[in-house]
């Protein structure tokens, strides 16, 4: 019983501690100065993000981070880490709106990055037809099927818990790990062979050497890769400080819903590392690692739930209403539109757009005025 109730006094602590720094520190400032900071925030997120990016795949080649669940686990958490940073802040200051919004808002946001790459492809053919591979379809599945129970959870009611953990979030963990599992088998061994006439599909892993570029980091010392890592971690993580409590604070003058933001401009500014590394992959042929990329930060950005519960001592899905709930089918609308057209593999473009990019951008442009329908 002592321990529950230290564990209940340490997160009030953490709370007061945010707080305090939350209005005496830039809770002060004026306006415009805190959206010089929200900029600086987010340019800082790319940079460290594209650093990070390389060092965590030369330390994974050196290591073979990925063959091991601790290995897979870091690079997960490495790849997502602005979302990490944005999700402690705002549970610790108990801006619970804002982490669902952030969490859920990413899913669509961090998809429509590949329309983006649609853009910067080599060939005249969109991204999906040129993927030629279903392990990106399978981690689609995967994400559709966490954000699913994401949004059962949203049903939940909110003393329905374990020790301030909602069981939903304890599910999405369980179903991300066994997810995970089955897909490194899978890459591993596959059970079919599919022929897709036409398509690039590039490197199927990170680790595997590119014929034309050298690995990032190639000739430097594994203490320098390490430290490289270290120092843009640090730099994301108070990236992630900044932006959420800049953003908050903008968005509270400004009359802007929490969720809304979320979903919407702070999402924005965390998927930002995933278009640097995401463009720079299609441009070099890596099209499967975009699109994997992209669905693989998506499935485990939803496990961070579980330590959002843990941070605001209750479960977060249950407050979450109607706009929340939105964000979760727009995430799962996305995500179909894509996995289905890896399949379908349409060859035409519009304005370098595939049509299964033409659809997710539409959707999302009317989402966000449903959205903020949903959030009134």
């Amino acid at each position: 019983m002592k321990v529950f109730q230290g564990l209940a006094l340490g997160r009030a602590w953490q709370r007061r501690c945010c707080a305090t720094v939350y209005h005496l520190g830039m809770g002060s400032w004026s306006t415009p100065l805190l959206w010089a900071a929200f900029l600086v925030g987010a340019a800082a997120t790319w940079a460290a993000g594209v650093y990070l990016t390389h060092a965590t795949d030369a330390l994974d080649v050196r290591w073979r981070l990925g063959e091991t669940l601790g290995g897979m686990l870091l690079l997960s958490i490495a790849g997502t880490l602005p979302e990490a940073a944005i999700t402690v802040t705002a549970a610790l200051s108990h801006r619970l709106d804002v982490a669902t919004g952030n969490l859920l808002g990413g899913i669509a946001v961090q998809t429509a990055v590949l329309a983006i790459c649609d853009l910067f492809t080599d060939d005249d053919k969109p991204l999906s037809y040129l993927v030629g591979s279903l392990i990106p379809v399978l981690e689609a599945i995967l994400v559709v099927a966490v954000t699913s129970l994401a949004l059962l959870g949203t049903l939940l009611p909110a003393n329905l818990h374990a020790f301030g953990v909602s069981p939903a979030s304890i599910a999405i963990v369980a179903v991300w790990l066994a997810g995970i599992t089955v897909l490194r088998r899978i890459r591993n061994a596959p059970r079919w062979r599919i022929s897709m006439p036409g398509s690039v599909p590039g490197r199927s892993h990170r680790r595997l050497p590119h014929p034309k570029r050298p690995h990032p980091y190639a000739d430097a010392p594994t203490g320098n890769v390490i430290a490289v890592f270290a120092a843009s971690s640090l730099v994301t993580l108070v990236a992630g400080v900044v932006l959420t409590t800049a953003g908050t604070l903008v968005a509270d003058r400004a009359g802007i819903n929490g969720v809304v933001f979320g979903a919407t401009v702070l999402a924005l500014a965390s998927s930002l590392p995933e278009i640097s590394t995401g463009v720079k992959s299609v441009r070099i042929g890596d099209n499967q690692l975009a699109m994997a990329d992209i669905f693989g930060g998506n499935s485990f950005q939803l496990t961070l739930f579980l330590v959002a519960d843990l941070l605001a001592g209750a479960p977060v899905l249950p407050h979450a209403g109607a706009a929340e709930s939105w964000l979760a089918g727009l995430g799962i609308l996305v995500t179909t539109v894509y996995s289905a057209s890896v399949i379908i593999r349409p060859e035409r473009t519009y304005a370098r757009l595939g049509l299964d990019s033409v659809i997710v951008m539409i959707a999302l442009f009317v989402g966000t005025f449903g959205l903020a329908a949903a959030a009134r």
